[in-house]
């Protein structure tokens, strides 16, 4: 587990690891998504309502066929499985999966035939997830605790992957692309909506708890992110939005963007 280099406010000095923060802040976007209240905070979609954090990544049509839960616990950065032309009887593996909002979607684009995982280490995420599945009778659904750096799903058996600001959680991001293609099918792909910068962060902010939870601290250049992609053996890269997330009045702010990208597990793999 990779230790925080530096704890340096009175919020960091409680945990011990940069997993303890995340599993502490999206416990409590769980607890708030199963009220029906959106996630309050500086983290990357969060926003002072449901309707307010949801909307600005989906459309109303998508929100319709949703629990008011799953979309108030949604905490992304974009819409994946909008633009991952999702096809009828396919398999969907979601990374962080959250209280479903992704999931749900995906089912949706899917169909009876098709069937939807999603993975995620917080417990109370997967708990909020299974009562949303309950609630819209979501049968080609599952959740399952687990790590995306080890992904609980057998090689190649995944058709789609789709995660929504996740990665930049996860101090050894070259794991977790590792762990993407393991689980996908030759010729199967990945659409991922992530946080990264167009420029090195300042030591302070990546050694910031509250800015890893936030999505910051651990977003990674644009050009290392694209790298660790074609590392893992991917093919046919590409950017499919890239989006400059809103000035705080940091003097690095404007660096940070939401991008979602798209590569292929090559069929001469």
């Amino acid at each position: 587990m990779n230790k925080l280099p530096s704890l340096h406010s009175a919020d960091d000095l409680q945990f011990a690891s940069i997993e303890e923060a995340v599993q502490s802040r999206y416990t409590e976007v769980a607890q708030r998504g199963a009220q029906g209240v959106s996630c309050c905070g500086d983290s990357c979609a969060e926003s002072a309502s449901a309707s307010s954090a949801a909307t600005a990544l989906y459309d109303r049509d998508e929100l319709d066929v949703v629990t008011e839960e799953a979309a108030a616990a949604s905490a992304g950065c974009g819409n994946p499985i909008g633009l991952s032309e999702a096809k009828p009887g396919e398999t969907v593996l979601d990374l962080g999966s959250g209280g479903g909002i992704d999931c749900f979607l995906a089912a949706q684009a899917v169909g009876k035939n098709g069937r939807v995982i999603g993975v995620d280490m917080t417990h109370a995420m997967v708990d909020l997830a299974r009562s949303n599945a309950r609630k819209l009778d979501a049968d080609n659904v599952v959740f399952k605790l687990g790590k995306i750096e080890a992904i609980p799903e057998r090689d190649e058996t995944v058709d789609l992957v789709i995660s929504n600001c996740v990665i930049a959680l996860a101090p050894d991001k070259d794991r977790v692309f590792d762990e993407i293609y393991r689980v996908l099918k030759v010729g199967g792909r990945f659409v991922i909506s992530d946080m990264v910068v167009t420029e090195e962060l300042p030591d302070a902010v990546r050694a910031s708890a509250e800015e890893w939870v936030s999505c910051v601290g651990g977003a990674d250049l644009m050009i290392r992110y694209l790298g660790r992609i074609g590392r893992a053996g991917f093919t046919d890269v590409k950017v499919l939005s890239d989006v400059a997330q809103q000035e705080d009045g940091s003097h690095w702010s404007d660096c940070v963007h939401s991008i979602t990208v798209r590569a292929y597990k090559s069929k001469s793999s």
